[in-house]
């Protein structure tokens, strides 16, 4: 380039991309809905109707994307029942109860499986294979 101007041989400037979005990290409540969504193999229009529309496509896509972080806990209750967890897990995911330390409540109930307490990373990979196996005892 001379004098700001661009030759033939010299490529056209792009501007920088950013890094493509991802629908959630799994400690998000998004990121986890999309991924249990996964698990039991529906569609987002899947899920309107087996809720009975109680949670349409339109906002558990808003959901899954992180644009809603407070869902109301009936939407909650109704996709804990559709993708068969725990309720009170989606209900600490976001936000409404906090996590028990005295060793009660679900983590604790989740932790009698395994030699230590569980992080967070897995105590969400233990829900999602949870759905797993119970999307193949339903089919």
């Amino acid at each position: 380039m001379r004098d700001g101007k661009r030759s033939r041989r010299d490529p056209p400037q792009s501007p920088p991309q950013s890094p493509p979005q991802s629908i959630g990290s799994p400690a998000e409540l998004g990121g986890l809905l999309a991924d249990l969504r996964a698990a039991r193999g529906f569609s987002l229009r899947e899920v309107e109707e087996v809720t009975g529309k109680a949670v349409s496509n339109a906002y558990l896509s808003q959901l899954e994307h992180g644009k809603i972080k407070r869902p109301s806990p009936n939407v909650l209750h109704s996709l804990a029942e559709v993708y068969a967890v725990p309720y009170e897990a989606l209900m600490e995911k976001a936000g409404y109860l906090l996590p028990s330390e005295d060793g009660g409540g679900h983590r604790a109930r989740l932790a009698a499986f395994a030699i230590d307490n569980l992080t967070a990373e897995e105590e969400e990979e233990l829900l999602k294979y949870l759905a797993f196996l119970r999307s193949r005892k339903s089919s």
